[in-house]
């Protein structure tokens, strides 16, 4: 079991949750590599983590161009054999106000950053990890995932689609070596959550959401529900009425915002 990459690389390292992971990983003998699309606070936070004794390389880059990321992956891997791919870049977004549904574009944009582009990326580097006997893989996904939110058709689609990904390829690739961990967070404190409207029960604190990310990945958890009252609720969701479950979904519609 891999406790203590040497060589761990974090997307969305800009944001909240990857930020949090980056702190949580800084220590002397350890290389972080971290890619997101905010270069001014990829900067300030490679600058904390080198303080905590860490090396850092830092990238910017956009995940909806996902073959550049996978390129950008294998330049990566090449260079220094990657220990740990935490993908923890994603988008968050519900439908717009007075809208039906969500725009196309938007549709397509969530799901090349939530989906498209993390699961390529966990597949050219799970290959490239099977051919050298081990390594680690954590996708964040949500717990979104579980339930059918009708404000929220696209990232909760393309989470969901990245949950089967992230079940199917664990089962592949386990037997080289390779574990992949699904983490599937509820709400977490970060700016980007700010901005969607609605009560957030549970919510967590980016660093509290890293440790537990770390401590899954550390034990080769194939999936970790975060916190745990979201796994009742995927439960619950799976044992309600088709259409009172459809009515109650319908009902968590955010207010306009």
């Amino acid at each position: 079991m891999m406790t203590t990459p040497a060589h761990i690389l974090i997307t969305g390292a800009s944001g909240g949750l990857g930020g949090a992971l980056a702190r949580h990983y800084a220590e002397p003998g350890r290389s972080l590599a971290l890619w997101g699309r905010d270069e001014g606070r990829l900067d300030a936070i490679a600058a904390e983590c080198r303080a905590a004794g860490a090396t850092v390389t830092i990238r910017a880059l956009d995940l909806s161009d996902s073959m550049a990321a996978v390129a950008a992956l294998e330049e990566e891997d090449a260079a220094r054999p990657i220990d740990l791919a935490i993908f923890a870049a994603g988008l968050g977004d519900i439908r717009a106000p007075g809208a039906l549904v969500e725009g196309a574009e938007q549709i397509v944009r969530l799901a090349l950053v939530d989906f498209v582009a993390p699961a390529a990326m966990a597949a050219a580097l799970s290959a490239r990890m099977a051919g050298r006997g081990g390594g680690g893989i954590v996708l964040v996904g949500s717990a979104a995932a579980f339930h059918a939110l009708p404000f929220a058709t696209g990232y909760a689609g393309s989470k969901a689609g990245l949950a089967r990904f992230a079940d199917a390829l664990r089962i592949g690739v386990k037997p080289h070596g390779v574990r992949v961990t699904l983490v599937s967070p509820g709400f977490i404190d970060t700016a980007a959550a700010h901005r969607t409207p609605g009560p957030k029960p549970f919510q967590m604190q980016p660093a509290d959401a890293a440790a537990r990310i770390a401590r899954a990945a550390a034990h080769g958890r194939a999936h970790a529900i975060l916190p745990w009252p979201f796994a009742v609720l995927r439960w619950f969701d799976r044992l309600l009425p088709g259409a009172l479950r459809d009515r109650l979904l319908l009902s968590l519609t955010p207010p306009e915002r």
